[in-house]
């Protein structure tokens, strides 16, 4: 199997599992960055288990955050933005640039976070790199895979915590 296939396949089935309301033993984010010409900005959503994010910002930031629930902590966000500026980079050009955290939203047993990149044009960039070390400090199994879809092109990646930067040249 090509790599473009496996890496095709693994999101398919992890975008599945992803979206049951199931115990996982299993690692893994899915992560969507997307063009917008309409907005000019790169959109971008991470789905991520519930129990793997609470069991981070527990381990990293002493926090008992209970998302999902009545008791969800109210500094949740701010720790998951934390955590996310941490562990989450974005380079145009080889130049790290800053998104905005735009929130969360909860699907089953899932957290979906949504991050956007602003006023960008995309004819002006050469490249595009995301390094994405999610969970990789918690668990050494995580697999954090990456789609890239802009002008009708795409592109997948899948990352470990020894291999974590996926590069596209525009």
């Amino acid at each position: 199997m090509t790599v473009l296939i496996k890496s095709t396949f693994l999101s398919v089935i992890a975008a599945g599992l992803l979206s049951l309301g199931m115990a996982h033993k299993f690692y893994v984010s899915v992560t969507n960055v997307r063009y917008s010409e309409k907005d000019a900005s790169f959109q971008i959503t991470t789905r991520i288990f519930i129990d793997d994010l609470e069991a981070v910002l527990k381990e990293r930031y002493g926090i008992t955050s209970n998302l999902a629930t009545p008791k969800e902590s109210n500094i949740a966000d701010e720790y998951i933005k934390k955590y996310f500026r941490t562990k989450f980079v974005i380079e145009l050009d080889g130049k790290k640039v800053d998104y905005e955290f735009l929130g969360k939203t909860y699907d089953n047993d899932v957290v979906l976070c949504y991050l956007e990149l602003p006023k960008i044009e995309l004819s002006e960039l050469k490249s595009i790199s995301v390094q994405n070390e999610i969970l990789t400090d918690l668990f050494e199994e995580q697999q954090n895979i990456v789609h890239f879809k802009w002008k009708g092109k795409k592109k997948s990646f899948v990352l470990i915590r020894e291999n974590n930067k996926g590069m596209l040249n525009l």
